[in-house]
């Protein structure tokens, strides 16, 4: 879970990083406010639609199960545990 949140956030970051490097191959410097106060809102909505763009590719993308969830039951004396069958 830590990792699927750090990956989120990464990508959240791109914008803001891309938009650093924009400033530094400018020769301007990326820490002043003045360079950044017209573009954050921009920067923010570019993020947010990378993550959603990547919330979207895992969902059209990631494994489907086509047979249903059997869960934790009792054979024979024994626990069997869930599965996907």
């Amino acid at each position: 879970m830590a990792r699927a949140l750090i990956d989120d956030i990464l990508l959240f970051l791109l914008p803001f990083a891309a938009f650093g490097v924009w400033l530094v191959l400018r020769q301007r410097s990326p820490l002043r406010w003045i360079h950044w106060s017209d573009q954050a809102a921009r920067l923010a909505i570019a993020g947010a639609a990378l993550v959603i763009l990547s919330f979207v590719a895992v969902a059209l993308t990631s494994e489907r199960h086509r047979d249903g969830f059997v869960p934790t039951h009792l054979e024979n004396g024994r626990v069997v545990p869930g599965q996907f069958r």
